[in-house]
């Protein structure tokens, strides 16, 4: 069948946070773009104004008509335009006065997460172009589910063809037990879902990043899979060499353990995990305490980290580095710098978290580790499948919740260490190729 009978290739791609540097939710979809065009893809894309513009195809970015998404747009546009120092304090404040009002009667009416309301400019932009015959087929991908509210409207509306991309599950269950069927109370949860809901009834195809996202929806939405309804499946995301790189670099030990952890911290995910682990293993191995610091990348510390840090006065054990941003000077983008920081470290923490939802998500940041060669020390909670993935890798793995097992992961990283004999990992990187190859078999073929 010629390929022009299996899909056209007019794409109108919805990303709230598109081009956005260094995040999760913007890298999906930007690390697909080169295969796309490579395959003929034709895109126009609609995105927030959050990240940079894009020049290699139509790029339109709008303001949310909402005053919560105003603020949070505003903020990072700022920061793109002026970094974060004085003007950017000042701007930002600002308009976080004035707006304060009626952000707090926004949340009082409908309740629902900020950029909620960036679906309004994107479906009415997105209609246009349809009525006009521009579009062949409409992909949502978030990320903020607005995208996919975008497409639901533009789906209902006008017919056209429709494929949505759910990065993390829209209904967040309670425990091993709870499938989600049940309605939640919180108004932003219940919309969330009666959102899957409809993307089930109403996409062509719909796709998650887990086995356990896919088994959950299916549990809730039995009508998935069936004629008339959305076809669903499993994509792993992957991702692009980070900050371009191409290959392992080789390691060198020092006189110091780094342990380096990448990505969001929350109390959920928190790294005092590995500083109360640390604080057994300085009990048993008195020397450690002067060789092994760990480096935190990409967020503030949460509360339960800094708590640790205080109770155990481990301020020069845990380096916090934040946000790297773009370097003016050497012109590397965050994601280029952290990925150098990465392959400085001895071992990667990948700290999955203790929610429930873990069963159906992986960290993004598990993806890029992949790339750097380095040994990774995975505290997995509830996920089969990933735990698979490390260990045919070659990982250091640990169970959430399991003090004693997770102790016992840092004393033989202490030793291997010491003896130089780390884990080599196997080089089985997961490149978004196989992803964009997979997502476009289903949609030309099922």
């Amino acid at each position: 069948m010629p390929a022009d009978k299996l899909m056209n290739k007019r794409w109108l791609i919805l990303s709230h946070g598109f081009n956005m540097d260094g995040r999760a939710s913007s890298q999906t979809i930007t690390d697909k773009m080169p295969y796309l065009l490579d395959d003929g893809i034709k895109p126009i894309v609609f995105s927030a104004i959050t990240g940079i513009k894009d020049q290699r195809f139509p790029h339109r970015q709008f303001l949310a008509w909402g005053p919560a998404a105003f603020r949070f747009d505003f903020r990072h546009w700022i920061a793109n335009q002026y970094g974060r120092g004085f003007v950017y304090k000042l701007l930002t404040r600002t308009v976080s006065v004035l707006l304060a009002p009626f952000i707090g009667l926004e949340k009082l009416i409908l309740g629902y997460s900020s950029q909620w309301s960036w679906a309004m400019p994107a479906f009415m932009h997105g209609y246009k172009l349809i009525r006009e015959g521009q579009i062949d087929l409409v992909y949502s991908t978030g990320g903020a589910w607005s995208a996919h509210l975008a497409g639901l409207w533009l789906k209902k509306v006008t017919g056209v063809r429709w494929i949505a991309e759910i990065h993390d599950p829209l209904v967040i269950r309670k425990s091993p037990v709870d499938e989600g069927i049940e309605q939640p109370k919180n108004r932003d949860a219940r919309f969330r879902h009666y959102l899957e809901k409809q993307i089930v009834r109403f996409a062509d195809f719909v796709w998650w990043f887990t086995d356990g996202a896919v088994h959950y929806a299916k549990a809730r939405n039995s009508n998935l899979n069936t004629p008339g309804n959305a076809h669903g499946f499993m994509v792993l995301p992957g991702a692009e060499p980070p900050g371009g790189l191409s290959a392992a670099k080789t390691h060198l030990y020092t006189d110091t353990l780094n342990l380096s952890h990448s990505g969001s911290l929350a109390k959920d995910r928190s790294l005092s995990t590995i500083l109360n682990a640390l604080h057994s293993l300085f009990q048993k191995y008195p020397q450690a305490r002067e060789k092994i610091r760990v480096h935190a990348y990409g967020a503030a510390l949460d509360e339960l980290t800094l708590g640790a840090i205080k109770q155990f006065s481990y301020q020069d054990v845990l380096i916090a580095h934040g946000r790297l941003e773009k370097d003016a000077v050497t012109g590397k983008s965050g994601r280029e710098r952290v990925v150098e920081k990465m392959q400085e470290a001895d071992v990667l923490i990948l700290l999955h978290g203790n929610d429930e939802w873990c069963a159906e998500y992986i960290p993004s940041k598990f993806y890029e580790y992949l790339w750097t060669g380095r040994p990774i020390w995975g505290i997995t909670h509830r996920n089969p499948q990933l735990d698979e993935m490390l260990s045919e890798r070659g990982a250091y793995l640990s169970h959430e919740g399991d003090k004693i097992g997770i102790e016992m992961a840092l004393e033989r990283i202490w030793l291997d260490w010491q003896e130089r004999r780390l884990i080599e990992p196997k080089w089985l990187p997961l490149g978004v190729n196989q992803a964009v190859a997979q997502i476009l078999t289903e949609i030309q073929y099922k």
